[in-house]
């Protein structure tokens, strides 16, 4: 009977020992998925009170496949009143930024500057042109758009005007276009006041020609004014001009400049003829490069004329698939002048010219 109980006794005791082995091993199992938890939860509480990215710290075996998704944490590194320790730079780490890189992180190189070169006039006289042809020129960067600083936002200021700019190197010119500076009574004073030093280029045309276009522009946006020869003249069978209108005020070159030799040399202002702008661009754009001081890189090789606009375009280049040509409002037919009030204007530019001619030292040759 003894015997039987034993032997009853005797089998039961390996299940109690694997049950008893079982139940520690999932009790050890469930302590490091807690521990392994409470650590998460630590970590990830820290993370969004200093707004640090989430991460784990290494997660147990048992909560590994639970976390799997979390990425783990970087080293710790030192707090910030904690002094680093210097060590060589890990090659993974990318250079830092120059500054002023955009926001597709390539580096913008240069400084901006204040001009130290601006085309000042005259409207209708083929600025536009003179801008495009010598941004072609690699020490040349220019404004595209005219930002009319010095007669309607002189009150902005010199930053707002310096903000402006493109952003050049120490070799190379920046520049900028603004036709009604010419014909503005402060505009010499204030460029004078910004930098004595400005070199200033003038783009003249015949003043009947340049009063036609003038009046062509404004027609093709206001359909409705009055006739050439009605704002013209004051008294047509008296032969008296109205110079207070603006497309004829222009054009008396000589006057507007008075204002302009108070303030700087002659030799500091260029003038480029509208009429050999179209007949020899190369030419005219050779004495322009030798006025700014950069050399002769604008050529022959640059230009070709476009019949169909009457003026020279620039020829296609390596950065470029097609020809660059003025734009429409460029090269307009102009409106049919009765060919007496053209002579009459002829007559009164007369005196104004040849004082001009006498001024610059130079003959358009406009009679």
């Amino acid at each position: 009977m003894a015997y039987r109980v034993l032997g009853r006794a005797g089998p039961p005791q390996p299940r109690r020992a694997r049950r008893l082995l079982f139940a520690f091993t999932l009790s050890l199992s469930c302590t490091y998925l807690c521990y392994s938890l409470l650590c998460c939860c630590d970590d990830l509480g820290q993370s969004r009170l200093l707004g640090a990215p989430r991460c784990l710290r290494g997660p147990s075996a048992g909560g590994q496949k639970l976390l799997q998704k979390s990425r783990p944490c970087d080293p710790p590194g030192p707090t910030p009143s904690e002094p680093s320790a210097p060590s060589a730079p890990a090659a993974a780490v990318p250079a830092p930024r120059l500054s002023g890189s955009n926001h597709s992180g390539s580096p913008k190189l240069g400084t901006k500057r204040l001009p130290q070169a601006l085309i000042v006039g005259v409207k209708k006289g083929g600025t536009r042109a003179v801008l495009e042809f010598i941004r072609v020129h690699p020490d040349v960067r220019a404004l595209g758009t005219e930002p009319h600083f010095f007669d309607r936002n002189y009150g902005r200021g010199l930053d707002w005007y310096r903000s402006l700019m493109p952003r050049t190197l120490e070799s190379q010119i920046t520049l900028e276009k603004t036709p009604s500076y010419f014909v503005t009574q402060e505009a010499p004073r204030r460029i004078f006041n910004m930098s004595r030093d400005t070199k200033l280029i003038v783009v003249v045309r015949n003043p009947v020609t340049r009063a036609i276009s003038d009046y062509t522009q404004t027609l093709s946006k206001k359909p409705d004014i009055p006739t050439f020869e009605g704002l013209s003249f004051r008294n047509r069978t008296l032969g008296l001009v109205d110079v207070s209108w603006n497309a004829i005020r222009i054009g008396m070159y000589v006057l507007h400049l008075e204002s302009w030799l108070q303030y700087f040399p002659l030799a500091q202002i260029h003038f480029v003829s509208g009429e050999r702008l179209i007949t020899d661009p190369a030419g005219e754009m050779g004495r322009v490069q030798d006025f700014l001081g950069i050399k002769r890189f604008i050529t022959d090789k640059h230009f070709y004329f476009n019949k169909t606009k009457g003026f020279p375009c620039l020829k296609k280049t390596e950065s470029s698939l097609l020809p660059r040509c003025l734009g429409k409002s460029k090269g307009r037919t102009h409106v049919q002048i009765d060919p007496e009030v053209i002579d009459q204007l002829r007559e009164f530019y007369r005196p104004y010219n040849i004082k001009f001619y006498e001024t610059v030292g130079q003959d358009f040759r406009w009679e």
